[in-house]
Order: C-alpha cells, then sequence, then structure tokens
C-alpha cells in the first residue's frame, strides 16, 4: 500500500519537511535494503559504451545511490561524483572510481579531489527530498539541481533519474519557473519513468 504525503500544505518548505520527517523516520536498515532493492532491480535507461553516470554522496537519511551506481559500473558505465561550488550554487562533476579518496567538500558533502577529471555526465542521480506523479521535485531549497540540470540540457539531452523511499512521495509539488523535471524517479517498491509523459 502506498502511503502519500497529502499536498493540501501550500508551500514547498512545509512539504519539505513533511518529506524528510518521514524519510528520517524509516529504520536505518530499511533504508540499506532500499537502495540495495534499487541496484538490483534491472536499470531503466540503456547503458552505451562509456555512458557516464553522476551520482551522488549521500547525506543525512539519503537513499544511498552507491549499490547502484557499482551496479551500473559493473555494466560499463563511467561514473561520476558532483563537486559543490557554492559561491555559484552549482555543480561540476569529477570522475569517481570506486576505492577513491574523497574530500570534504561545502555543507560536509564528499566529493572529489581538484584534481579528478572533469566529466559532463549522461545521466543524473538526483538526491531529493520528495517528489509526485508528475515528474517533479523538492530539493534542499538552494536550487543547485535545478541550476545545474537547466545548464546541461541547453547543450544536449541529460536524463535526471531521482533516487528516494517510496515513503517520500507527496500528491503534489508546487513548481515555479526555474523548476527542472525528473525523466524517472527509482524508489525501492517502483520505477515511476516519466518520459512518455
Amino acid at each position: 500500500m502506498r502511503v502519500i504525503i497529502v499536498s493540501d500544505i501550500a508551500s514547498k518548505k512545509d512539504l519539505r519537511i513533511a518529506a524528510l520527517a518521514a524519510r528520517d523516520a524509516l529504520p536505518v536498515a530499511e533504508r540499506r535494503r532500499a537502495a540495495q532493492a534499487i541496484a538490483m532491480r534491472r536499470f531503466p535507461v540503456p547503458l552505451g559504451e562509456g555512458t557516464i553516470v553522476a551520482g551522488y554522496s549521500p547525506i543525512r537519511s539519503e537513499c544511498d545511490p552507491v549499490p547502484l551506481m557499482r551496479s551500473l559500473a559493473a555494466n560499463g558505465a563511467a561514473l561520476a561524483l558532483p563537486i559543490v561550488h557554492a559561491n555559484e550554487k552549482s555543480l561540476t562533476f569529477a570522475e569517481w572510481r570506486q576505492g577513491e579518496r574523497l574530500i570534504v567538500g561545502p555543507y560536509g558533502i564528499l566529493q572529489p579531489r581538484v584534481e579528478a577529471i572533469s566529466l559532463e555526465p549522461d545521466i543524473i542521480l538526483v538526491p531529493l527530498a520528495a517528489f509526485d506523479r508528475r515528474c517533479r521535485r523538492i530539493g534542499y531549497g538552494v536550487g543547485y539541481y535545478d541550476r545545474t540540470l537547466s545548464i546541461l540540457r541547453k547543450q544536449r539531452p541529460v536524463i535526471a533519474v531521482g533516487i528516494a523511499f517510496a515513503a517520500q512521495e507527496v500528491e503534489t509539488v508546487p513548481t515555479g519557473e526555474h523548476d527542472e523535471h525528473l525523466d524517472l524517479v527509482l524508489t525501492e517498491r517502483e520505477i515511476i519513468d516519466f518520459r512518455s509523459n
């Protein structure tokens, strides 16, 4: 049975708080099982030779994308992680190989070292606070992913894949003109594919 946070709360801020509380309430063991379930499922986007997939370093109670990233690398994907540019409120991406040491960047997020090779991803795994069934997400309110996706999508197609727990679903995400859409959301329960909409 799906439990959805009803969006009669007007603001993104209130929806974010409710969705993050639902995420935080999940036991650690359940979060780990969810990350493994996402990784074990067949990835819904074809991976050509050298497809670059950008993941993220999970913080707080975020769904851990690393099991999925390992699975994608085993199927030929090259991996990247974001580098946070706090002054510009944007992200760039750099190569990441499993086992390579990371450094602590802004907000305490682990990211590649300065000398890592810069990459432009074909697929971006996107962390989120909440999502709905119309390919919209709520992030943390700063706009890093929206800004970055907007820049990249002006250059070429980029597929944005939200990674979340089913408990983070909300009925409706309010949108603004700068909000970028997701193409898919992967949860422990299902693949929600918006590409045909």
